[in-house]
């Protein structure tokens, strides 16, 4: 293969989600040029990987993508479905990105002469810069004991489901309680639907609190500007599950112990199948008040923030469980207990394994600061707490995108003085 007969880019993008178009905006912004491969459409995973139902759980005012701050009526409400594929479609009519949909990247390895050599379904190009815009989010965890379960049961991954029509009937068996193993359980319960839902470590948060959403005052006592390196976990954050909550028929709470009261069956992790009963752990009481843990310790430093800024807000409060497990339910006959399907919500693995190049450490997660490796021309952007809590989500991932792209450009800088001495 003849190297000079390939096109070249100063930088290539992998992704064409908000974190890529972000890093595209900044990239035209300086005049770099640069190419985006998605190896499907566009922001893809907001309308194929996302439930009938789904909306954000951060209010709208937290949306400021570049050069698209959010500019509708409702700025403290939370977008639905619709409403976010409408909010980056327009993103990405301001971004106007060079991208090349339907390409995947195979393979992107490093060159003698210096950049990168990268490998599409369409082609060969070389690279001074690779961002790897791809997300975080790659390959569905589902337990192996799955293969083990009768083919009767209908299983799906979160990424999957729609709504409660696509299920058969029977019950339900939700795995995970994270945001989208609680947000799809409730969907489930609203319609009508018997739940049993397996309760991991997640935490929960209130939605509003003392008149204002929770976000809100998280926002004035500066959390949201807190850097992985501030953190009293360091790097240890990015391992945390998020806090659920809804922002949906205008934000709420969700309330376990509630829906249990309602009817929805909770049982603890799920460990096991014996081969006709589901086997779980004996924590489910833990988790809950491990939750409500979190709930009253996130308000009360809400508490201290108001107190000692001499704010007027409505009176604090405490919340109390409603309801308490009678016992911990160790087995669950599968046979008798109705369930039809289960939807797995317990998270998903990363997937670089095209990036050929040393910038991950032993637990195969990439090594960086704010997205910039220890390897000249990688970069990083729009994974999880990259710098901040909004460093995955709309809020921040454009300012991480800056970033990286001054980075870039200093770089580039440096490389035409040094040709020049």
């Amino acid at each position: 293969m003849n190297e000079n007969l390939i096109q070249h880019y100063p930088v290539v993008i992998v992704g064409g989600g908000q974190a890529g178009l972000s890093t595209s905006y900044h990239l035209r912004a300086r005049g770099i040029d640069h190419l985006v491969f998605e190896k499907h459409k566009a922001m893809h995973s907001w309308q194929t990987q996302r439930w009938d139902n789904f909306c954000l759980v951060t209010p709208n005012w937290q949306c400021d993508l570049p050069g698209h701050s959010y500019a509708g009526p409702d700025p403290d409400g939370f977008m639905k479905k619709d409403e976010i594929l409408a909010y980056l479609d327009g993103f990405r009519a301001v971004v106007e990105p060079p991208i090349r949909e339907g390409v995947s990247v195979r393979r992107v390895t490093p060159r003698a002469e210096g950049g990168f050599h990268v490998s599409t379904t369409s082609g060969e190009v070389t690279a001074d810069n690779v961002v790897v815009a791809s997300g975080g989010y790659h390959e569905p965890i589902v337990p192996r004991m799955a293969e083990r379960l009768p083919a009767s049961i209908r299983q799906i991954q979160s990424a999957d489901y729609r709504n409660a029509d696509q299920l058969p009937e029977g019950g339900v068996l939700v795995v995970g309680s994270g945001q989208s193993g609680a947000q799809i359980a409730e969907d489930l319960h609203l319609a009508g639907r018997k739940v049993h839902l397996a309760v991991g470590n997640a935490p929960r948060c209130a939605r509003f609190y003392r008149g204002r959403d929770v976000v809100a005052w998280l926002a004035d006592m500066g959390y949201y500007e807190m850097s992985v390196d501030q953190h009293p976990l360091r790097e240890g954050v990015r391992d945390n599950t998020n806090h659920y909550v809804t922002g949906r028929d205008g934000g709420r709470d969700i309330d376990l112990r509630k829906f249990a009261l309602e009817g929805m069956e909770l049982y603890g992790a799920l460990r096991d199948y014996d081969g006709a009963g589901l086997v779980f752990d004996t924590g489910l009481a833990q988790a809950l008040d491990d939750a409500d843990r979190t709930y009253n310790g996130i308000n009360a430093a809400i508490d201290k923030y108001i107190a000692e800024n001499g704010i007027e807000a409505p009176p604090p409060s405490v919340y109390a469980p409603v309801w308490r497990p009678a016992g911990e339910r160790e087995r669950l006959d599968l046979a008798a207990s109705g369930i039809s399907s289960i939807v797995w919500c317990i998270g998903f693995r990363p997937d670089f394994r095209w990036l050929d190049v040393p910038v991950f450490n032993g637990a195969g997660h990439p090594q960086h600061r704010r997205g910039v490796t220890q390897r000249e021309g990688v970069y990083f952007i729009g994974l999880p707490w990259l710098h901040t809590w909004g460093s995955g989500r709309f809020g921040a991932v454009g300012r991480d995108a800056a970033h990286i792209v001054g980075h870039i450009a200093t770089r580039a800088e440096g490389a035409l003085q040094g040709s020049a001495a």
